[in-house]
């Protein structure tokens, strides 16, 4: 009989172990009085060996128990190990029944229960974890010497070089060695340093031998392939189903083939983009095999920038809940006109940016020569904002590859140029480039600009792009993710109350430093239809870990990752070409300019 509950039990019972371990081994009054009771009978180093094995057995389960939470079986194996150990030092140091019946109860329980824990870790951190073992210790043994032997005028007689690295393998466990110091504050130091080190390897040995499997995100040909079919058939439905296509990113797809789900796994988390590609009848078949690989592995199952619609697929089907997170701005073309008192302002900046001898061109990625490509994607790299490239959900990663030959690019330059000269990129000032979202639609992929270029150039752009649609079978476009909009709007309105008021207010304050009003600013002037954007998660205490797996997948926030093999300090690496538009997950954006609107992307 299955019994859920069994691994977060289990997780606490071991926490609360720990925590009783470590405190019985550090705070003296708590041990003092069973010690005096056996240090007679035993062995000095006997009790020593026993209170530091204590305490790194503490330390070890507190490190277990979250592991243990999330069914690792790693985890379980060395709990199932550490009980015993731990038993047998409570026999040898309390002489005390009842911290030994609990260690043997919790014991019990998981062998009766270890079908609970199932979950795989990634196979290739262990031989990180034994590399950063082996290479941690012989640091420690270097260093320890050196601690060991960096107070001569201390230490009590002449001890030989076996002595002394006998003092530093048994400081590393927590022992004392025979070197002995007239000073007990030196004496002390030396041994705090010593077990310090040798707890640090302890620990991040653990951590690499139980963190979650990551692996390598990549888009095969086959799978691309597969992923292409189901857009020329589905592509329709969902603004985003092309950035599935990043070469970045996994997809797993419906026993049937019928649809698909691209997701990457960050920091534990398994974070799919967008609505399910392909049949919405298939749909569900690919999330159920999405949630029974995320919980496999005990990885968190995510969704960021879902639709409604397919939102309620996600929450009815994994039993999940959605949270709404924006709105996407999407201009119907046949409605889209420059005049009338509400577009007044775009107007003016059009025809401003128009006097000062700026032009656009609008053209397909596959018309342009490879010499334009290369002007394009040089001057969109030199005007990023940041070194490195940003995007996951809404952002393809890549400009001017022949398989992206749909996608609609959209040039500003300083001067008219003869179409079709290849000199005509030679000028370029900014760039809008978009990605197919069917067969009539396109979805807002990159917003570059110069920096030093003239305000409302982003306006010129977007009109332009606007107005050239029909040409290129084009009815509906998808520009910019308003992070909040709603909670935006409402707030201003006659009768707000005082929680939206104050919320709002919190919204436009950070705004200074993340474009989060700007953009909704920004979009508004093109009156567009506001399609609502939802964050699907499957409990409320993952959506911390979630926000930051969603920063890092975005590249807004880049953390060093321990790992032998790979270098202790790792980073993304940079995607291809391209700066995207950031995702609904990354609230962080660059600076608008003055008056010409989102400098970059399509931002949340």
């Amino acid at each position: 009989m299955a019994r859920p509950w069994i691994p977060a039990a289990a997780a606490y019972a071991a926490l609360l172990i720990g925590i009783l371990d470590i405190v019985k081994g550090v705070f003296p009054r708590v041990r003092e009085s069973r010690i005096s009771e056996i240090a007679s009978v035993l062995p000095g180093s006997v009790t020593s060996l026993a209170l530091s094995a204590s305490l790194v057995v503490g330390i070890l389960l507190i490190m277990l128990a979250h592991a243990l939470r999330r069914r690792k079986v790693r985890a379980w194996r060395a709990v199932v190990v550490l009980l015993p150990v731990g038993t047998a030092l409570e026999g040898l140091r309390w002489r005390h029944p009842i911290a030994a019946s609990v260690s043997l109860l919790l014991f019990v329980v998981l062998l009766v229960n270890r079908r609970e824990f199932y979950a795989l870790s990634d196979p290739r951190s262990r031989w990180r974890a034994l590399w950063n073992l082996l290479a941690l210790g012989a640091f420690d043994v270097m260093l320890g010497w050196v601690i060991v032997d960096s107070h001569p005028r201390t230490v009590v007689g002449d001890p030989g070089f076996g002595h002394r690295m006998q003092h530093v393998l048994l400081g590393l466990v927590g022992l004392d060695g025979p070197v002995a110091y007239a000073s007990d504050r030196v004496a002390d130091l030396v041994s705090f340093s010593l077990a310090g080190l040798g707890v640090l390897t302890a620990v991040t040995t653990i951590y690499l031998a139980l963190r979650p499997e990551r692996p390598a995100a990549a888009l095969t040909e086959h799978d691309e392939e597969r992923l292409r079919g189901l857009l020329d058939r589905y592509g329709r439905q969902d603004s985003l189903g092309y950035f599935a296509l990043r070469r970045d990113k996994s997809v797993i797809f419906s026993p049937s083939g019928k649809a698909a789900v691209a997701y990457r796994v960050v920091a534990g988390v398994m974070l799919a983009s967008g609505d399910p590609i392909g049949d919405p009848e298939a749909w569900p078949g690919a999330i159920r095999r999405f949630l029974e690989e995320a919980g496999r592995h005990a990885w968190v199952p995510a969704v960021i920038g879902c639709s409604e619609t397919g939102g309620e697929v996600w929450t009815r089907e994994g039993d999940l809940d959605a949270l709404e997170i924006g709105d996407e701005a999407v201009v119907e073309v046949a409605g889209f006109t420059l005049e009338g008192r509400t577009m007044r302002n775009v107007r003016q900046m059009v025809k401003r940016v128009e006097r000062l001898g700026y032009t656009c061109q609008v053209r397909r990625a596959g018309d342009l020569s490879e010499a334009e490509r290369e002007r394009i994607r040089t001057a969109a790299d030199h005007w990023r904002g940041t070194e490195t490239e940003r995007g996951f959900s809404m952002a393809l990663g890549r400009f001017g590859d022949p398989a992206d030959a749909d996608c609609l690019v959209v040039t500003a330059h300083r001067a008219a140029t003869p179409e079709g000269d290849d000199q005509s990129a030679g000028d370029i000032r900014a760039v809008l480039h978009f990605v197919p979202w069917g067969r009539d639609g396109i979805s807002l992929d990159l917003m570059r600009r110069d920096r030093e270029a003239d305000p409302g150039l982003n306006e010129l752009l977007i009109v332009r792009a606007l107005q050239a649609a029909p040409d290129f079978g084009v009815t509906r476009v998808s520009l910019n993710f308003a992070m909040f909009r709603s909670a935006l709007a409402r707030g201003e309105r006659l009768g707000a109350g005082p929680v939206l008021r104050a919320w709002r207010a919190v919204l436009v304050f950070l705004s200074r430093w993340f474009q989060i009003e700007s953009l909704y600013r920004f979009n508004a002037k093109f009156r567009p239809m506001w399609e609502p954007r939802f964050l699907v998660y499957s409990n409320t205490r993952d959506l911390p870990r979630i926000g930051v797996s969603a920063l890092q997948a975005e590249a807004f926030l880049t953390l060093p990752s321990l790992g032998w093999g790979s270098g202790l300090l790792q980073r993304w690496r940079r995607p291809q070409a391209s700066v995207p538009r950031p995702s609904p997950g990354a609230v962080i954006g660059e600076n608008t300019g003055s008056g010409g609107g989102p400098e970059s992307r399509r931002t949340a």
